[in-house]
């Protein structure tokens, strides 16, 4: 069994908030692969299915965030899964909107739900790091995690969930690493190569060619000279054509 675990704080005070894009995306998961209602388990809402013909526990924390680990560690340890049986599904600061990467293991980030988590199970779970950009200043952060997406979002928020459930099953069979590229190019399409740039001179219509009699050789003037002046004759004394 794979848990795929969103991460949130419960409520709808917090729905729309960045913070809980893991919530939003499990919740996607769920309705396109027609789950089953969601029910209370393991301090969490969860609900279970198949997807690529492996058996999947969708889990939504109802812990608040910064205590995840509860929530999931109970899960872990009733299910006797590992750690890589794991994928945390979390909001990033440090990637742009829209922006995904798929991690084995490391720090936690200074995210208080990962924190959570590492004391669980250790840090040998996946996570799916769901980018929603950085204010810019530390001071900023908080307020910019826990206040809810704009309208102007959903331009990219929709196609960016859309990819993820298209393709959540190379999550499943553990490829990670392809999952990750193929949202890339989704979201980002590759651009096409521009044609290169004509140099001015080379565009140029070459001048049209004009044939030119080519000039006699100075032996043969002089010898149809020689003809012309034999056949003419020349003037005798007196202006008189000689005969």
């Amino acid at each position: 069994m794979l848990i795929l675990a969103g991460l949130g704080n419960p409520g709808p005070k917090y729905a729309g908030n960045r913070h809980n894009i893991g919530f939003m995306v499990v919740d996607r998961i769920h309705d396109r692969y027609r789950f089953p209602a969601w029910r209370k388990n393991f301090q969490a809402e969860v609900a279970e299915g198949t997807i690529a013909g492996e058996r999947v526990l969708l889990m939504k924390p109802q812990t608040y965030m910064n205590e995840s680990g509860r929530s999931v560690g109970e899960a872990v340890r009733f299910l006797k899964l590992a750690p890589t049986d794991v994928v945390v599904l979390h909001d990033e600061l440090d990637l742009p909107p829209g922006k995904l990467r798929m991690k084995v293991g490391g720090g936690h980030g200074g995210h208080n739900g990962l924190r959570s988590i590492t004391s669980q199970i250790t840090d040998g779970y996946r996570r799916m790091r769901l980018g929603i950009g950085h204010p810019g200043v530390k001071e900023l952060v908080h307020g910019h995690v826990l206040s809810d997406f704009a309208k102007a979002d959903a331009a990219w928020l929709e196609p960016f969930f859309d990819a993820i459930v298209d393709n959540i099953d190379e999550v499943v069979k553990g490829a990670d690493t392809s999952f990750a590229n193929r949202i890339h190019l989704l979201i980002e399409p590759k651009k096409e190569k521009k044609p290169k740039a004509v140099d001015a001179e080379s565009a140029k219509p070459a001048a049209a060619s004009v044939d030119t009699p080519a000039a006699e050789p100075p032996a043969e003037r002089n010898a149809m000279a020689s003809i012309l002046k034999g056949l003419l004759g020349s003037k005798p004394k007196g202006g008189k054509p000689r005969l």
